[in-house]
């Protein structure tokens, strides 16, 4: 009787267990169905994804009279997506070069640029040569002087991971590219709630045929769900959780956003550092086309991709991603999606071959600058989710050619001058360059160092070096401007001036400026002891004019380091930056007009809003007759002073600068400038070692490859002289108006009655020749 009694007990011990255990089961089941609910809604109808913020170049302008550097060109349609075609481009993004007949027609991209969005058209260039004669738009039949390329796509902005894409609404897709999606990853899509058993017991079949596993029997609507939530593992709890969830969503939501959401969602390829994510990107990526522009067969060719995107890349493989393709196409015929006759004309379609433009951040240096710009008016956690585009004045080509003009001339100064090799990579040598648009600011090009991988230190900004002679310049402005404080004297370019040794007394302290290798000249003129970029000379000019009249003058050109009112100031004993100098000497190149510096031109969000836009900021500070004075004397110091060597280096072209050389021979500059471009080159070591070398040797080499790639095909343009200015032909001998008897003759410009009128003394007067402020500069 007990035994009955405690077995009786036991069964209700274990059916209440039982009962517990299985209301526990139901309840935190309950609880965790509903937790994925919540975590499946908050994921459809919150933030799905991040939008990396991008950074692009300035656009091209062609023009007619512009000389192409073809290879440059079609390198630029590369990168830029258009491909080539041989009928007459009838689509966006296709081009066409008919070389003997002197044609390329373009079909141009649309672009949404802030303010004045490019909306493409085709257009046809006549070429004589490598010159642009005539351009015309196709589509009006119009003349067309200038157009301009799209900007190029420089970097993302982004937290990690890159995602490249652009969502589209499902009415915005073609049917035929949805098909075929279903086709091969869920044919069985309307007819089931999540989870096809069908599929899966038919993946279970094949598998056990094969004895592994070449079959997956996931709907797309799980594969949406591991997108979205979980890792990329073959484990039972994973298949259930996803399982659970894609029936979840399927209750929740209607198929339409459920493969709207696949289709922005899916990864397609990688490009470089970039992933594309999404059919529009990879209708971009493959086929430089919008989703609504392609063909059923490069539909197909996407629809592939999903299962392995790289493998069956047509970047990797044309035949691979060809024979895949196919597969798509007849799994589309089986389900009645395409004809026979639709898929027929596909399979005749020709995957091409191209090239993979990797996405590469080719001017990190510059990048790193925006972002300094950047930061002061948005976060970190702006840029890297909210899809900003950036648009800068950056020249990809310059940029290209002034890094290659850097890294070549530091190799080529190691090999020519063995004390400058070093072992450690911490104290190799180094350089900077930048390149601005004097007229606009623009800042074209920046290189901050010679190897960003192994130093981020972007010394065109962030170095302030010692000057040298470059800062020469501002005391002979200031000797033209104000004259002699002491004798109330004027100072012109034929004005004599003492080059012998001489000690300045100054507050209490004495200082004797040194001429370079000691080598003194006596009594030179004004030009010269600029050209040749004489310490002494340029110290006793200094004197005369008084330093705190030059310093306010640097300041007025665009310096902003603090400088002393110091005799040493006058020789660039003082601490600025590249971009400092880049400023001031910009404002001479302007005509007297001084720009800021322009990296970012605008910004827009995702939905092409214009968030900001920075314009051309300019303030004139000197009167353009001024600023021609100072540019037609710093052409002498390329023409027959210290920049000599770019001639002899075959730069050829109008252009004006000023080596800089620090006394302990630390440092070594170059700036130099055409009416359109202006480029300053620092050479030296970060740890202040001697360099040993001058300017006009260290970076006037630099200078000089970078300036004659990056003017190459440009027309050339001179400084003119504006009213106010007279040219006159002078004997730099005597500083007198020339005779046909003089041995040398120079082209010498004065302000307006200030020119000579005496015929030079030391050879047969003869009848002067003045020529009128309009009169065009010549060599």
């Amino acid at each position: 009787m007990g035994l009955k009694r405690s077995r009786s007990n036991i069964l209700k011990f274990a059916l209440v267990l039982f009962i517990l255990f299985t209301a526990s089961g139901i309840t935190l089941g309950g609880w965790y169905v509903r937790y994925l609910e919540g975590v499946v809604s908050a994921k459809f109808e919150g933030r799905k994804w991040q939008f990396p913020s991008k950074i692009y170049s300035d656009t091209l302008l062609l023009y007619v009279g512009m000389n192409l550097r073809m290879e440059d060109l079609w390198d630029k349609f590369r990168r830029l997506g258009y491909r080539e075609t041989r009928e007459p481009p009838r689509a966006r993004g296709a081009y066409r070069y008919v070389k003997k007949d002197g044609l390329l027609e373009i079909y141009l991209h649309d672009f949404p640029y802030p303010l004045e969005p490019f909306k493409g058209f085709p257009v046809r260039v006549a070429l004589e040569g490598a010159t642009i004669t005539r351009m015309e738009n196709l589509e009006s039949g119009e003349e067309i002087f200038s157009l301009e390329l799209e900007p190029e796509l420089v970097t993302g902005l982004y937290d990690r991971i890159w995602e490249e894409r652009r969502l589209v609404k499902i009415s915005e897709v073609p049917p035929f590219l949805v098909r075929a999606i279903l086709a091969v990853e869920d044919e069985r899509f309307y007819r089931h709630r999540g989870v096809d058993p069908v599929a899966i017991l038919r993946a279970l079949w094949v598998n056990v045929r094969h004895g592994t596993i070449v079959q997956g029997g996931s709907t797309l609507t799980q594969q949406l769900m591991k997108n979205f939530f979980l890792e990329d593992e073959r484990t039972l709890q994973r298949k259930v959780k996803e399982a659970l969830m894609a029936i979840i969503a399927e209750r929740r939501y209607s198929k339409e956003e459920i493969i709207e959401n696949y289709l922005n969602e899916i990864y397609l390829g990688q490009r470089g550092a970039q992933g594309i994510f999404g059919v529009w990107e990879a209708a971009q990526f493959y086929f430089s086309k919008e989703p609504g522009e392609l063909t059923i067969g490069e539909m197909a060719t996407i629809a592939g991709l999903i299962r392995a995107p790289n493998r069956y890349s047509p970047y990797r493989s044309a035949e691979t991603a060809t024979q895949r393709r196919n597969i798509v196409l007849r799994k589309m015929l089986e389900e009645k999606f395409i004809t026979q006759r639709q898929y027929g004309a596909a399979l005749k379609e020709v995957v091409q071959r191209r090239a993979l433009v990797k996405v590469a951040n080719d001017a990190p240096f510059y990048v790193d600058f925006l972002k300094r710009e950047l930061a002061t008016n948005y976060t970190n956690e702006v840029l890297t989710a909210e899809g900003y585009k950036i648009f800068t004045s950056l020249d990809l080509q310059l940029q290209r050619i002034a890094e290659r003009a850097l890294v070549e001339g530091l190799k080529q100064l190691e090999e020519e001058y063995p004390h400058l090799r070093r072992r450690g990579e911490e104290d190799r040598l180094e350089g900077a360059i930048i390149a601005i648009k004097p007229q606009t600011g623009e800042i074209k090009a920046m290189v901050g160092g010679r190897d960003y991988q192994k130093s981020q230190f972007n010394r065109v900004f962030q170095a302030k070096r010692q000057p040298g002679s470059t800062v020469k310049p501002f005391t002979y402005l200031g000797a033209l401007m104000y004259g002699s404080a002491e004798t109330g004297k004027r100072f012109t370019a034929v004005s004599q001036v003492d080059d012998s040794p001489f000690t300045w007394s100054y507050e209490g302290q004495e200082w004797t400026p040194r001429n370079y290798k000691e080598e003194y000249f006596g009594i030179v003129r004004f030009r010269t002891a600029l050209e040749r970029s004489l310490n002494s000379a340029t110290v006793r000019v200094a004197k005369e004019v008084g330093i705190s009249k030059i310093r306010d003058l640097a300041y007025r050109l665009g310096i902003e380091s603090s400088l002393p009112a110091l005799p040493s100031l006058v020789l660039g004993g003082i601490e600025v930056t590249p971009l400092e100098l880049a400023t001031a000497f910009s404002t001479l190149a302007n005509n007297g007009v001084r720009t800021r510096p322009l990296a970012i031109k605008g910004v827009v969000d995702h939905s092409s809003k214009v968030l900001e836009k920075r314009d051309i900021r300019v303030e004139k500070v000197l009167a353009p007759e001024m600023a021609f004075m100072m540019n037609y004397l710093l052409k002498g110091v390329l023409d027959r002073g210290t920049g000599r060597g770019a001639r002899a280096r075959g730069f050829n072209r109008p252009a004006a600068g000023k080596t800089g050389t620090t006394n302990d021979l630390k440092d070594a500059w170059f700036v130099g400038y055409t009416p359109d471009l202006l480029a300053v080159v620092w050479v030296g070591f970060d740890n202040q070692s001697k360099l040993g070398l001058s300017g006009a040797q260290a970076a006037l080499p630099i200078w000089t490859e970078f300036m004659k790639r990056a003017t190459a095909g440009t027309p050339a343009t001179d400084f003119n002289p504006p009213a106010g200015i007279k040219m006159v032909d002078i004997d730099p001998e005597s500083g007198y108006l020339a005779t046909p008897e003089c041995p040398q003759v120079i082209r010498e410009a004065f302000f307006e009655g200030e020119e000579p009128t005496r015929y030079c003394p030391l050879h047969r007067p003869a009848e002067a020749r003045v020529f009128p402020s309009s009169t065009q500069v010549r060599e």
